[in-house]
């Protein structure tokens, strides 16, 4: 704002100079200052408007950047669910023995030996338990005797 009163001060300066009747000097004085009263309330209305669309930009970015912050700790949790640091460990219960224990998932391994009754067992890592193949016994497990049990009730 002190490039235009000094400017103003400048216009009037230059009026002053080089109009001689007082009359018209006045006038000219009078009109541009309200010319200028125009101009200048013009000037306020366009920023009180500017600092409201400035707020309500502000408001909007402040909201948007919660929701981010909100799915953000969405996704990270997701990904700790997915990912872990140290691995994804998978729990097996041997069928023969009932021994509970801890394998790190690798699906190119399809049996495992139980550390506790050193049985053979059978990895499917499809998570299909009802595909044809598994239902009934293949009778090459070490655990048991075929699958005759029914038989001998």
């Amino acid at each position: 704002m002190g490039t235009l009163k000094n400017e103003y001060k400048s216009f009037l300066d230059d009026i002053e100079k080089n109009i001689k009747d007082k009359e018209d000097l006045e006038y000219i004085k009078g009109r541009f200052a309200s010319f200028l009263d125009v101009v200048l309330d013009q000037m306020d209305y366009i920023m009180d408007y500017k600092e409201e669309e400035m707020a309500k930009l502000e408001d909007t970015q402040n909201k948007l950047s919660s929701q981010i912050s909100q799915m953000q700790q969405v996704i990270d949790n997701i990904e700790k669910d997915i990912y872990t640091e140290d691995g994804f460990d998978f729990e097996i219960v041997c069928p023969y023995c009932n021994y509970e224990f801890i394998i790190d998932v690798d699906e190119n391994k399809t049996e495992i030996e139980c550390p506790e009754c050193q049985n053979i067992i059978e990895l499917d890592w499809s998570g299909d338990i009802d595909r044809e193949e598994d239902k009934g016994c293949s009778e090459g497990c070490h655990g048991c005797h075929g699958c005759d049990e029914d038989d001998d009730m």
